[in-house]
This record gives structure tokens, sequence and C-alpha cells, in this order.
């Protein structure tokens, strides 16, 4: 099952990620919706890492080695997803630091993304 859920997510980190450096605007323009909407968007924003970060939690509970990023990884969506909800005001902060002139940080963010995709896939493709 742990396998499983890293393929899982390096499928999702991948993809979120290259869409990130790739469209970072589009990002930045679903961020401001979010925003909009005020603590119901926050709340979606919670929503979405609550599922990725549950999901983690529940089926790769592994505490060394490579793979340890991913639980980490999982443990801060939750995390967030609990702060947000409980705090939405935090999230409407970190919604209303974007901005069309500073898309570069959804780029910096997708590069994240990208890297740790790179690193569970080296360890999945190399222990397989």
């Amino acid at each position: 099952m742990e396998h499983a859920v890293q393929i899982y997510a390096i499928i999702n980190l991948t993809v979120i990620g290259i869409s990130h450096v790739v469209r970072p605007r589009v990002w930045v323009d679903f961020f401001v919706f979010l925003r909009e909407h005020g603590e119901a968007g926050v709340f979606a924003v919670a929503l979405l890492n609550l599922i990725f970060g549950s999901i983690i939690v529940a089926f790769h509970n592994v505490w060394s080695g490579i793979p340890l990023v991913l639980t980490v990884w999982g443990w801060a969506n939750v995390l967030k997803a609990l702060l947000y909800f409980t705090f939405p005001v935090i999230g409407l902060r970190r919604l209303q630091s974007l901005s069309h002139e500073r898309a570069n940080l959804v780029v910096v963010g997708g590069i994240l993304l990208l890297l740790v995709a790179g690193v569970l896939g080296y360890h999945v493709w190399s222990t397989a």
C-alpha cells in the first residue's frame, strides 16, 4: 500500500507542479477567486489539503529514509487543513499575499512540488 501511495503522490505533485510552473497566473486567478469567497474559499483550500494529506497519513506511515519526506508532507497538509478550518483568517492572509505581480511565488512552489516528486520517483523506481 505504501508503494501505491507514493505513486499517487508522485502523480499529484508532478501534475500540479508542472501546472504551477507553466500557468502561474491561472493559479493566482484561482487563489484570488477563492479569496473573494472569504472563509468559504479558505475552507476549499483546507478541504483539498485534507483530502491529499489524510490519504497519505492513513496509508503511508513511514518514518525512515526517503519515504519519510512523503509522510511529513502528508502530516503538513493535514495540519494546514486543521489550521485553516479552525482559524480561517490565517488562510485569508495567505491568500491575500498572492497577486499577478508575485506569480513567481507560484513558480517557486511548483518547483518545490517537482523536486519532492522527483525524490519520491527516484526512490520508487530505484527500489522496484
